[in-house]
């Protein structure tokens, strides 16, 4: 098959600070291939802080900015990783969104959703209706309204992690939280979309999915005990975590006719290694996540980075025409 004939998709999971990884990651890719890494690619989807990578991207700024943005930013969107007590946390969320919404307006600027050059899908969920809210650019006839909407309020709402983050509101009133809640991993997400709703054909797709590091699951002394409320209590978070990721990886496999078109991107650490909020630990997330693109890059560059994309997006509506 000849490149003209591929679609490449980026998918960027959730994961707090750990967002540093891919950050880092594409930073280093991008150093080598000296050109921004959104120009190799026709779709990029993201969850939380992969939605907000997947934003940066798409609005020009580079993986090198998007890491800068972290590094600067990270320690005071989670300042004081929650020192006001652990009681305060049972009743509320653990940090002020105030931070946040500062860092995505210095990023992001008064930018909406329809003036990404790139297309974009970053899930989010209703928690007045049970329902997936997914934003997307205007990539079909079909989407209508997302487009319109400020950059800084996808980012907010796809980044609203339960107990760390209050839920947002949006201005059209409609309570969100994280995508991560059902989408963690959202290259399920991407390979419908680019079947489904773009209608590309799954031979042409060529997915890279990063993650912000997997730590393998266990119940521990669970294995041989049952286990009642209080020891699921500990456990169900990252249960729920890691049946997504494995399931919609699994599923997008069996979506492509050919299992090495989706490369996924995630290294295994240490139990606690890392965290959503341990800013501390952010050296090491751009160091490892500099170590892993520069190990992947052979692999990467004959799938994904010989040559841009061959066709630029142009969107079905356009914010010239907006009321």
């Amino acid at each position: 098959m000849t490149t003209d004939a591929i679609r490449r998709v980026l998918c960027i999971d959730g994961g707090g600070i750990k967002g540093v990884f891919p950050a880092s990651f594409l930073s280093t890719i991008e150093e080598s291939i000296g050109r921004p890494v959104a120009d190799y690619f026709d779709l990029i989807v993201g969850t939380s802080t992969g939605g907000i990578i997947a934003l940066g991207l798409g609005l020009g700024l580079s993986a090198n900015d998007l890491l800068n943005f972290y590094q600067e930013r990270g320690p005071a969107i989670f300042n004081g990783n929650g020192k006001a007590g652990w009681v305060r946390q049972w009743f509320r969320a653990k940090y002020n969104p105030e931070p946040l919404r500062q860092s995505l307006s210095a990023a992001f600027g008064s930018r909406r959703l329809g003036e990404s050059r790139k297309r974009l899908v970053i899930p989010s969920f209703n928690v007045e209706t049970g329902e997936v809210h997914v934003w997307k650019t205007a990539h079909h006839p079909r989407l209508e309204r997302d487009y319109m909407h400020s950059a800084v309020e996808v980012g907010l709402s796809t980044g609203a992690a339960p107990t760390y983050f209050p839920t947002y509101t949006a201005l059209s009133g409609i309570p969100l939280i994280d995508g991560g809640v059902w989408a963690n991993n959202p290259v399920a997400i991407a390979a419908v979309e680019a079947i489904g709703v773009l209608g590309w054909k799954a031979s042409e797709l060529r997915i890279l999915s990063l993650g912000c590091t997997t730590t393998p699951f266990s119940i521990d002394w669970g294995r041989r005990h049952s286990l009642g409320k209080f020891g699921w209590a500990t456990k169900v978070v990252d249960l729920f975590m890691t049946a997504q990721s494995v399931s919609a990886t699994g599923m997008t496999q069996h979506l492509l006719p050919d299992r090495n078109n989706l490369v996924r991107i995630s290294p295994t650490v240490g139990k606690n290694r890392f965290e959503l909020d341990r800013v501390s630990e952010i050296p090491s997330l751009r160091g490892l996540g500099g170590f892993e693109g520069r190990k992947a890059l052979p692999q990467l560059r004959p799938i994904f980075f010989e040559s841009t994309v061959k066709e630029d997006f142009v969107p079905c509506h356009s914010l010239d025409v907006a009321k």
